[in-house]
């Protein structure tokens, strides 16, 4: 019987803290996040990066238990979707920085004779710095192994309803029995240089349609915030970043309640479980914000296991 392959691509995170070097020098050598066109000059600025970022960061994985949690998440997503699909195909999962690479799990899929791999970036708005990336990356695998096969690939999927549906029921678990007109929702997204957005990646435009579709599912399941905001975290270096920043937006909510969804992940990572959980909690603390509450990512919500087939339910009607 012939199967079909998906494979789920995300960026990753250290496995151990031993992989921390790894990942950060990975992720500062991708000519898709560190956008410097000299080659030496990239290398060079990549390493500085990584020797001052890596003690640093050791030290937030040690907060987290010593590793990410994103691949143990991601192969959980990964189980419950192939069971769902059953033997209809192969569901498996590479990660950009860290293990398992796509070389690895090419060579898992050339093994199994697959001929053709639908791929499904675990980022919903499309960016050069993670779909592009992660995409190319595979493609370059497949190349460097000779390995003919069709490959089909879903850029975006923010407006994906089941998707959406997902995020409502992870930000109504967390609000539990509170009233919604107490708090402040703000959908935080990632960061970029503004230069990338400039140069025509379409990520800000798909966050802020997210959070209008987003906006409409809020009122139509009676879930009445006293206000929603759009924010952006993780700024790195010198350059003009996305804004406004979530500490621009904590300053603007201060003395009320907010909830924090994380817009821009799927999968929890040291950027929800740390960033927004520990350090922007901190700083919603000193401000004065009374509850402070984030959400968990969607991982494997059953209605985003059901998202995911859909999505390649509808690239096989397409092909």
């Amino acid at each position: 019987m012939n199967q079909d392959g998906i494979i789920l691509l995300n960026m990753g995170g250290p496995g151990n803290l031993d992989e921390v070097k790894l990942f950060l020098t990975n992720m500062f050598d991708d000519p898709n996040i560190l956008t410097v066109k000299n080659l030496f000059l990239r290398k060079l600025i990549a390493k500085l990066i990584v020797v001052s970022r890596v003690k640093a960061s050791k030290e937030i994985y040690k907060t987290l238990g010593g590793k990410s949690p994103i691949a143990d998440i991601t192969k959980t997503i990964v189980d419950k979707l192939q069971h769902l699909l059953g033997d209809e195909c192969v569901v498996d999962f590479a990660m950009r920085y860290t293990p398992p690479f796509a070389d690895e799990v090419v060579k898992r899929l050339k093994n199994k004779n697959i001929s053709k791999i639908y791929l499904i970036p675990m980022y919903p708005h499309y960016s050069t710095t993670t779909t592009k990336s992660s995409v190319d990356d595979f493609m370059r695998a497949l190349k460097e192994q000779n390995y003919q096969a069709d490959v089909i690939t879903v850029d975006e999927y923010y407006d994906n309803t089941l998707y959406n549906e997902a995020i409502i029921k992870r930000i109504n678990e967390k609000m539990s029995d509170e009233n919604y007109k107490d708090y402040d929702l703000i959908f935080s997204a990632h960061g970029l240089p503004q230069k990338i957005i400039d140069a025509g990646d379409k990520y800000q435009r798909h966050i802020q349609n997210n959070v209008e579709i987003l906006k409409q599912m809020l009122i139509d399941h009676e879930m009445n915030f006293a206000k929603i905001h759009l924010a952006y975290q993780s700024k790195l270096g010198p350059l003009k970043w996305l804004e406004p920043s979530l500490q621009q937006k904590l300053n603007v909510v201060k003395t009320k309640n907010v909830i924090i969804f994380p817009i821009a992940f799927t999968v929890d990572n040291s950027e929800t479980d740390f960033e927004l959980a520990i350090e922007y909690k901190k700083i919603a603390q000193e401000i004065g914000i009374k509850n402070y509450r984030v959400c968990r990512c969607v991982d494997e919500h059953p209605l985003f296991i059901d998202a995911l087939k859909e999505l390649y339910e509808q690239l096989k009607r397409n092909d």
